[in-house]
């Protein structure tokens, strides 16, 4: 859709313009809403219209955050792991997200909005970590309201400024398509590039879970770091003998461990990205013998429940 055609979409009747379009941004598909505020907010403030289409704003973004948080309280770390192998970053785990919204708390939805990524995984964190319904529907709210009436007001405050922006793209429209193409090459390029760092970075030696388990029998058993989230180690259990860790406190985590002594860190992250960030973080602190589990979590429960080590997979 052209932006002289959004426009005069948002004229007949921007509260369900509104109301589709942050819907289906919130409900995880790549469509831009805060273009569409901000035009909204230009458009209809002096028609008074604005109260209409701040409320179709808040109602669609908290019914996205809704089923966010309803899957996540019936399916757990699963819907979380999910989101992670959807990223294009692998590095992006969302168990580091998970462990920030947990020290955070319920204040951190007020907010989410406003942190890319982090809008995102909060729902269904907030949902497998069986926060209250009431609570999670009012901080929701509450940052949606923020949200968008913050792009609304903008849109008022720059109306002058909205409208000549889009009277020169509907002048060069075809310049404008040209450069949004090149924007979107550009993100698309630097998410790719990431991805070739990560992979660079996960040139780290790994520790199968056969390995990890004869070493943890042996005489000088490793300290092994879980980086899981606190919903998937709620949900299934501690692994006997490991230290649960964060990333943002990975240093305290090992606490006075000798720098000579061997590490084994784990997560349950698509390619052990969680893991092989953390390896990498501890080695360049100084410890010398630093290994990611590769397969992570699932791979150590797999061999675990072949040994009955663990009764059940929960």
């Amino acid at each position: 859709m052209e932006i002289s055609q959004l426009s005069e979409a948002l004229q007949r009747d921007a509260v369900w313009v509104v109301f589709l379009n942050v819907l289906l941004q919130q409900i995880g598909l790549p469509v831009p809403a805060v273009p569409t505020l901000l035009l909204a907010g230009s458009l209809v403030v002096g028609s008074g219209q604005f109260a209409s289409v701040l409320a179709a704003a808040i109602v669609a973004s908290v019914l996205a955050d809704w089923v966010w948080y309803l899957a996540g309280r019936a399916f757990g770390y699963r819907v979380l792991a999910g989101l992670c192998k959807l990223s294009i970053n692998p590095a992006s785990c969302v168990s580091q997200t998970e462990s920030r919204f947990v020290r955070w708390g319920i204040g951190s939805l007020v907010f989410a909005k406003f942190i890319p990524g982090f809008s995102t995984v909060a729902p269904p964190i907030a949902g497998s970590l069986r926060m209250r319904q009431p609570g999670f529907l009012l901080a929701a709210a509450t940052g949606a309201a923020l949200w968008a009436g913050l792009a609304l007001g903008a849109g008022w405050l720059l109306r002058n400024e909205v409208s000549a922006a889009i009277a020169a793209l509907d002048r060069h429209s075809g310049s404008a398509l040209v450069l949004l193409a090149a924007m979107i090459a550009l993100w698309l390029g630097w998410k790719l590039w990431q991805k070739y760092r990560f992979r660079q970075l996960s040139a780290v030696p790994h520790i199968t879970p056969l390995e990890l388990i004869a070493a943890m029998e042996g005489d000088q058993p490793p300290l092994v770091l879980d980086l899981r989230g606190p919903s998937m180690i709620a949900e299934t259990g501690p692994i006997a003998g490991a230290t649960v860790a964060e990333h943002d406190l990975l240093l305290h985590a090992v606490g006075e461990w000798p720098k000579d002594q061997p590490i084994v860190t784990l997560c349950a992250c698509p390619e052990d990205a969680g893991a092989i960030q953390a390896a990498r973080q501890l080695l360049d602190a100084g410890y010398i013998s630093v290994r990611p589990l590769k397969g992570g979590y699932e791979a150590w429960l797999a061999i675990a429940l072949d040994k009955g080590m663990v009764t059940s997979a929960i």
